[in-house]
């Protein structure tokens, strides 16, 4: 565990160092995927987890929302890169049952907010801390980033692996046929 923790933090010490530098060169990396792997609806876990500002939420709380989960953190270059997007699809759905969640794997608030900073968009979707990653694991989650789409009902109807530009459109339309699903 011990060194675990030195691990985390000498890869958090050398993204933040380099972290400025790296946004630089995102023209010279491949684009963002825009899809999404629809599946069978399934049960989503449990997800209760504290927010940066220490309130707790529980998707099981969100039911009759559309939900999207993403599991991310700042060492993570794709996940950098496609907070955002995600902001931004935020927006468009803002007023709609529409919620846009960031799951951070393993980082405190301060390494959180020092990243945020940096982003020309403030987020204001909710970013829960699942300091210890067992909500991670709970969800099978096997690399970062990693994405779900949760409908109305709490039942998981896809996944992404890797990185996405969430405000495209295709990725909208799927969300926006969630929104308007009767059952």
């Amino acid at each position: 565990m011990k060194l675990r923790k030195h691990v985390v933090s000498a890869a958090l010490a050398i993204c933040c160092a380099f972290g400025l530098r790296a946004e630089a060169f995102a023209a010279d990396l491949p684009p963002l995927s825009h899809s999404l792997t629809m599946q069978a609806p399934k049960p989503a876990p449990a997800l209760k987890l504290k927010e940066l500002d220490g309130k707790t939420l529980d998707l099981a709380q969100l039911k009759g929302k559309v939900v999207l989960i993403n599991f991310w953190a700042t060492w993570c270059p794709p996940c950098r890169r496609e907070m955002p997007s995600m902001e931004r699809l935020s927006q468009a759905f803002k007023g709609e049952p529409f919620v846009v969640l960031a799951v951070n794997v393993g980082e405190d608030p301060d390494t959180i907010e020092a990243f945020s900073s940096q982003l020309d968009t403030m987020l204001t979707f909710p970013i829960l801390l699942d300091t210890r990653s067992r909500t991670m694991q709970a969800w099978k989650v096997a690399g970062l980033p990693t994405t779900f789409l949760v409908d109305k009902q709490g039942r998981i109807v896809a996944k992404a692996i890797g990185g996405r530009e969430f405000d495209h459109p295709a990725i909208a339309q799927a969300i926006r046929a969630l929104i308007n699903k009767q059952r």
